[in-house]
């Protein structure tokens, strides 16, 4: 077992730095964002979700069906919540398991340790493994490739204890639990990732070509022929599992096929069949020299990074006719060699009357005997026994590494070919996972040959180049993982295949880290690649909003609205910057657009249908603060009507209760403030209003209570400290309103009202300076604002300034000329004045 523990062990190694990586690229959406891993959550829901939480019913859904892999995902959030560790130490396990037992299953066919040895170093070093082990949403190829395997290996037991079978009457129960077995890790592979299926025609190829050793002329009459019965059973079982489980899959997509953007696959989507035709035949050859040569590797290659290929004269069709020629000729060779395979080879050995197939093991043919044909074989002449050639069971040897090989290269790769379905991807390299062991048994086989074929000089150099290829792919591994250690390091590496999506991610991840001006940048370079992106827009018109640029703000969430119609955060955000700017009419335009926009066909419904239940929430906000209390209570009601189960509803329910408080109707009013802290004890929002309600309901005990809980729960909040403050100050506490309202403005940003409101309770509590400096300072944030230059002209008043009031009380009458109070209060002071000027 050693060079399983072997290759294991450097798997280990090759991918102990991931541990410690972050979250990245798919892992926020199938991880951080996916409602199903949360415990809170109904185990069947994963059975009835896609990978990434969409229900598989649902138009916009992936129809990626991979319930065990979810499951996984679920196990290490139980253990670990959302700490990545856990989730990169088990997709590294799971790797090192994968490579263990694929070094067991080389070693079935390879024969010889070293060449077993050298299969097992190559698929644990390979780079092309990277998105699949470092990248956590990786999982699923790994866990179906792990399945897949044990499918593989149950079938192969299966077939050696069918062919042992001595009569049609017997019942061999052994054997049909090894079937059995490889049915279940068959549905286990496929329910961790669709391509794992295919294994069952890895499965029959081995029965057919390998086990069995039919010649293609064979193939038709074992259809009926009663010496061929045993392989019959064995395809048979194996297509029957095949057709429940594709019916079964396509039952759970809701008999229809999933539906991509075009930027996912851009080939799907093009109007020229010659484009599609020629594209969709490159990509596979492109596939192959990532295999062959994985120097640049990227997270994603959708959109431009793989441009269409819309002329026959393009040069990359080249790469498509050799990538063809090439299976066209391997393809040859193995009809041709399995055709002249003597008989002897591949027929059965009759005794008795009773059929016995070869079986393939140790280089060499075997024929099983009956014992009432062991008793007559000494009848039998030397001649009549078949002998082994070693050169032949060499060649044997290899052909059957050949045909499983291409078997394994070929067969899961065809669901992501676009030959049968369109798929929403280029080219993801994940997905040559479980097709890789196909090429690593492949390399070590023509190693191997190509050592015995050469010379002793010749040999050291195929021993060098070998153990070259290893270091270099375990460098390149190394390397990589170090991209994806972090999503920065991810995008950037990522800046040459896919630079329109790439520039945008990073432009996320920069915002995030606080670097506003390359963030910005990053955004715009990645819409001069591509114009159309409207995330990048939307994202673009969040930092443009947080910078407080709202005109252009506005202008990016149209441009996102312009490429993508039904983005309901785009409506949403730009409502609330319409709403800031005082265009409140607009804005409730925006708000009514985006309560209609459908879900149909969009990838993630849930998000979609935040955003709508949002604007709705808005829109009663907006009504609210304009005192169209009716109308917003129609409002909330409306969102809470509509509201999904993931949406929390504490906030509907906490504003629909200050709606029915301002709109006089208080018991319904403490009902919702009721239901919103029923939904989130700790809801600060909803703590404030109902100590209003009780303020207003003459029980102020409670009211005050009411507070103090707040206070407990955000006890840095200056929404909290304002509205208690706002309280003392109503109930004579002018003292402690005032220092309420002074760390209200210490605790919050330089809000106006804020201000205002501190400097009414210092003037109060009789602190006239402080007063007079908090009043200068909201005519400062909002010099439009005719109260605070009457209320500073006042202050100013009472401590004296005569001169300094006056002017503030002419400002304020020239932005509020009819104002009786500024009028009254500038003839007072004008009188005082005259007695000054007559002294």
């Amino acid at each position: 077992m050693y060079p399983e523990l072997a290759t294991a062990l450097l798997a280990l190694l090759l991918y102990y730095n991931t541990w410690d990586a972050d979250f990245a690229y798919d892992d926020s959406r199938a991880i951080l964002k996916n409602q199903d891993l949360q415990q809170d959550t109904p185990l069947t829901d994963l059975f009835f979700d896609d990978f990434w939480g969409t229900p598989l019913t649902h138009s916009g859904s992936h129809k990626s069906y991979r319930p065990l892999c979810v499951i996984s995902f679920r196990i290490n959030h139980y253990f670990g919540g959302l700490n990545p560790w856990g989730y990169h130490f088990t997709n590294t396990v799971l790797h090192a398991v994968v490579t263990a037992l694929f070094t067991h299953v080389a070693g079935v066919f390879l024969q010889r340790t070293r060449v077993k040895l050298l299969a097992g170093f190559l698929f644990a070093s390979h780079p092309i493994h990277t998105e699949a082990v470092a990248g956590v949403v990786g999982r699923a190829d790994v866990g179906a490739c792990l399945f897949f395997l044990l499918s593989f290996l149950s079938y192969t037991r299966y077939c050696r204890q069918r062919d042992k079978t001595l009569s049609r009457e017997e019942v061999d129960v052994v054997k049909w639990l090894w079937l059995l077995c490889s049915i279940l890790c068959t549905t286990a592979s496929m329910l961790t990732k669709e391509q794992g299926i295919t294994v069952l025609a890895v499965n029959a190829v081995y029965d057919v070509f390998v086990c069995s050793r039919l010649r293609l002329q064979d193939l038709i009459p074992a259809l009926y022929k009663e010496k061929h019965r045993n392989v019959r059973e064995g395809v048979l079982s194996t297509a029957a599992c095949g057709a429940l489980l594709l019916g079964f899959r396509v039952y759970f997509m809701g008999n229809k096929p999933p539906e991509f953007a075009p930027s996912d696959n851009p080939a799907s989507d093009s109007d020229s069949l010659l484009a599609r035709t020629l594209t969709f035949n490159l990509l596979p050859s492109l596939n192959m020299l990532l295999l062959l040569y994985p120097r640049l590797l990227s997270f994603d290659w959708s959109m431009d990074a793989i441009p269409l290929v819309e002329s026959v004269w393009d040069v990359r069709n080249l790469c498509t006719l050799t990538f063809y020629l090439t299976l066209a000729v391997v393809a040859v060779h193995c009809i041709i060699e399995i055709s002249r395979t003597p008989q002897t080879e591949h027929s059965s050995v009759k005794s008795n009357g009773v059929a016995h197939n070869s079986v393939y093991g140790n280089g060499i043919t075997e024929h099983k005997h009956s014992p009432s044909s062991r008793k007559h074989s000494s009848n039998l002449s030397p001649t009549s026994t078949p002998k082994v050639n070693s050169r032949h069971s060499t060649e044997t040897r290899s052909l059957h590494v050949l045909l499983l090989s291409t078997a394994i290269l070929v067969f899961p790769f065809v669901p992501a070919s676009n030959l049968f379905f369109y798929v929403g991807f280029v080219i993801a390299e994940r997905v040559l996972y479980i097709p890789s062991m196909g090429f690593c048994l492949l390399v070590a086989e023509g190693t191997h040959v190509l050592y015995e074929a050469a010379g002793r000089t010749w040999k050291k150099v195929v021993v060098m180049a070998t153990v070259m290829l290893v270091v270099l792919y375990s460098a390149r591994t190394v390397v990589r993982n170090e991209d994806w250690h972090n999503e920065e390091a991810l995008y950037r590496s990522g800046i040459k295949v896919n630079p329109a999506k790439a520039w945008g991610n990073l432009a996320n991840i920069l915002k995030t880290q606080g670097n506003i001006d390359e963030a910005e940048q990053a955004y715009r370079n990645a819409l001069q690649h591509r114009g159309n992106m409207g995330d990048v827009h939307y994202n673009l018109g969040i930092l443009l909003q947080e910078g407080k640029r709202y005109q252009e703000a506005i202008q990016s969430y149209q441009m996102a609205i312009q490429c993508r119609p039904r983005l309901a955060m785009a409506h949403l955000n730009l409502g609330i910057v319409l709403s800031t700017l005082g265009k409140t009419e607009e804005a409730e335009k925006v708000y009514r657009h985006a309560a209609t926009l459908d879900d149909h066909g969009l990838k993630d419904p849930k998000a979609h249908a935040t955003g709508v239940i949002s604007a709705i929430y808005n829109l009663g906000r907006l009504q609210h603060d304009q005192g169209r209390y009716s109308e917003a209570i129609e409002t909330y009601m409306e969102a809470i009507r509509r509201r999904p189960s993931h949406y929390a509803p504490q906030s509907l329910y906490n504003m629909l209760g200050e709606s029915l408080f301002k709109n006089s109707q208080l018991a319904e009013a403490e009902e919702w403030f009721k239901k919103s802290l029923a939904a989130k004890p700790d809801h600060v929002p909803a703590h404030l209003t109902y100590a209003k309600l009780m303020a207003k309901t003459n029980r102020a005990a409670e009211a005050e209570l009411m507070y103090q809980k707040a206070m407990e729960l955000d006890s840095n909040s200056a929404t909290v400290h304002q509205h208690y403050g706002q309280y003392m100050a109503e109930t004579g506490r002018s003292e402690e309103a005032a220092d309420m309202m002074v760390k209200a403005v210490e605790l919050g940003s330089p809000e106006f009202e804020t201000i205002f409101n501190a400097a009414n309770a210092l003037r109060q509590a009789g602190r006239h300076e402080d007063a007079e400096k908090y009043y200068k300072q909201a005519t400062q944030l909002k010099p439009e604002v005719a109260s605070a230059h009457m209320n500073l002209g006042a202050i100013l008043h009472l401590n004296g300034k005569y001169v300094e009031a006056e002017t503030s009380y002419l400002r304020a009458l020239e932005l509020k000329p009819d104002d009786t109070m500024t009028m009254q209060n500038l003839k007072k002071l004008r009188t005082i004045l005259n007695k000054q000027s007559r002294r």
